[in-house]
């Protein structure tokens, strides 16, 4: 047992050890994006520095759409099965997923074909500096909390069944 009187963190099985792998990479974009977010806020190079948001934001997407399909797909209904997703962990985890990717999405939508103010720029801006407060804090959950549970819930043949499905999505 921990000082803190938690559990030990446990040696994460394949698939879970996969899952949490990914997060720094995007992490790493994410920082970018909010930095780009804070340039805009500040009206540093205003155009310049939204055309890349609006850039890096789309690859961003790009990296967190296939992790967050083998979360929802396959991790979080294996954990389901177990302790429910209508309510506790797995419905916050799928909440926060929801919060980001609406966040994103949003931004996306508006600055399709905009020919937006600054003011407008800031404020689109301001969705992507949220998406990244929910999801750093929401990786760290994962990493701390809900990863470890499955690792200490989920049977030796579940895990091997996660990492074989989560290899199957690219």
């Amino acid at each position: 047992m921990s000082g803190f009187g938690g559990l030990p963190q446990a040696e994460l099985s394949e698939g879970l050890k996969q899952l949490k792998s990914e997060h720094p990479p995007l992490l790493e974009q994410l920082e970018g994006l909010y930095g780009l977010t804070e340039k805009i806020d500040q009206e540093m190079d205003v155009e310049i520095n939204f055309n890349e948001l609006i850039l890096k934001v789309k690859e961003f997407k790009k990296a967190l759409d296939p992790h967050s399909e083998r979360e929802e797909g396959v991790l979080f209904p294996m954990m389901g099965a177990y302790i429910g997703t209508t309510s506790g962990p797995i419905a916050v985890m799928e909440y926060e997923h929801d919060q980001a990717k609406s966040n994103i999405g949003a931004f996306l939508a508006k600055v399709e074909g905009s020919q937006a103010s600054t003011d407008e720029k800031k404020k689109f801006a301001e969705l992507i500096k949220n998406a990244y407060l929910i999801l750093t804090e929401h990786f760290s959950k994962e990493e701390n909390v809900l990863f470890p549970m499955a690792e200490r819930m989920l049977t030796d043949e579940e895990k091997a069944e996660l990492h074989r499905k989560i290899q199957e999505i690219k």
